[in-house]
């Protein structure tokens, strides 16, 4: 049976070219020049945790930094906001900031599906209000749909809107700058339109009722006896998962770890998800208890992690991270180039209307207000600062994590010390001219040390 996104006039012995990158995984041979001796994955020369670690560290000074940068900025940033104001570290600040972060993270990984092809979509900002718009007018009154058939339509509406934005880009071949600023501008008027038409719309505002579903993902909790039950079970799981994967391609001969560096990554998520639900189970309330983890928080990791297998572990997946390292070696091994990139734009458009319906939970309501073109700006700053890269190839949902939190933590920071909104913009774009610049010189020094 043909590989629906290969192409069909390639012989079907090329269609399994493109899977370089399933293929390094496996790799087992050793290095043989100096220069493969510092780019090689810690993995295939360790036998120890400190050999795991020198490996690491040759690969940093080579410029294969990874997040590290990120993850040591975002500690600064912390460090300092925490010296300036005692307040930022409260459990009601923390709380706040990852449910504002939800949105951020969101967007960011709609754009980690367009910069991996080396595109760009710049109408999440307004795709979010659509699916906002949509999923509340379906569950608000007089149409009163079940939650869960709200949140399908505003997110298959938003998915239906990728894919005429992906046609776009790969049957007329207009470039996805143009297309999708295109739709930044019609999307915005699609929004003040949805807001106008709709009689049951006061003031231009749907609000939701305090007791569906959708209004409770950010602004209800799970107990704290049901926080510290979920995060033992995901523990749990991550650590069996983690420990017979390791076993798995050991007994095969493959490249793993040490189980000492596997045993360290499963401490390190554990004291992760260890002080989060313990910040978020010091109550925060202030005339009756709140305490829990907001709903918010699993769901955003869920997305995230659903995102990671599918990006790492698919075909369709290591297809894009193909097309965006070379279209058109990609191309000659056999990959139907435009039907992967048409659904790369799928997933962008999809993701942005799942950050939709996070934005309507997170205020209640929506209306003509959503500053779309910010957010659009937002979600590619997130994935860039993260540590994606706007030249294709590079990108998980990962980086959209670190930089959602970036952006988060220097907005939420400097409002607490009264800075401006002006301010907060300057702040996060030297933020993000850092973050490029930091990585531009990392690797530019990793391709001087290599040659």
């Amino acid at each position: 049976m043909p590989d629906e996104f290969s192409s069909p006039n390639v012989p079907s012995e090329l269609e399994e070219a493109p899977l370089s990158t399933e293929l390094a995984e496996d790799e087992t041979a050793a290095p043989e020049t100096d220069a493969d001796l510092i780019t090689a994955a810690p993995e295939v020369l360790a036998d120890s945790l400190g050999d795991y670690l020198g490996a690491q560290w040759r690969r940093i000074k080579s410029g294969e930094s990874g997040a590290l940068p990120v993850i040591a900025g975002l500690i600064v940033i912390i460090i300092f906001f925490q010296i300036e104001r005692s307040k930022f570290g409260s459990a009601l600040n923390l709380v706040n900031l990852f449910q504002q972060a939800s949105i951020y993270i969101l967007l960011g990984a709609a754009q980690i599906f367009a910069l991996i092809l080396s595109e760009i979509d710049l109408s999440v900002g307004f795709v979010l209000g659509v699916g906002g718009f949509v999923t509340a007018e379906l569950i608000a009154p007089p149409v009163n749909f079940p939650w869960w058939l709200g949140i399908i339509g505003g997110v298959g509406v938003t998915a239906g809107i990728g894919y005429i934005q992906g046609s776009l880009i790969t049957r007329l071949h207009v470039p996805s700058f143009v297309v999708t600023l295109a739709g930044l501008l019609f999307f915005e008027g699609v929004v003040i339109e949805l807001a106008t038409i709709d009689k049951h719309a006061v003031g231009g505002v749907i609000s939701l009722d305090n007791s569906s579903p959708v209004y409770k993902l950010v602004n209800a909790n799970i107990s704290v006896a049901a926080s510290w039950i979920i995060l033992v079970v995901v523990i749990a799981i991550y650590a069996a998962v983690s420990i017979r994967r390791a076993a798995h391609r050991r007994a095969k001969g493959l490249t793993t770890p040490p189980l000492s560096v596997t045993l360290l990554q499963i401490g390190a998520a554990a004291i992760g998800g260890i002080l989060l639900v313990y910040v978020c189970s010091i109550n925060r309330g202030l005339l009756i208890p709140l305490k829990g983890v907001p709903y918010v928080v699993p769901f955003v990791g869920i997305v995230l992690l659903v995102y990671s297998i599918f990006l790492a572990r698919t075909r369709l997946g290591r297809y894009m991270y193909a097309i965006g390292g070379n279209p058109e070696a990609a191309r000659r091994a056999g990959i139907n180039v435009q039907r992967v990139r048409r659904l790369a734009f799928v997933f962008s458009a999809m993701t942005a209307g799942i950050a939709g319906l996070v934005y309507v939970s997170f205020l209640g309501s929506i209306s003509t207000g959503v500053d779309g073109g910010t957010y659009t700006l937002y979600a590619v700053a997130a994935a860039v600062i993260g540590g994606a890269s706007l030249f294709g190839g590079r990108g998980k949902p990962l980086h959209a994590l670190l930089g959602g939190l970036v952006i988060a933590v220097v907005y939420n920071g400097l409002a607490l010390m009264g800075i401006s909104a002006a301010g907060q913009f300057i702040a996060t774009a030297i933020v993000l001219l850092v973050a490029a610049a930091i990585d531009a010189l990392v690797r530019r020094r990793g391709a001087t040390g290599a040659l």
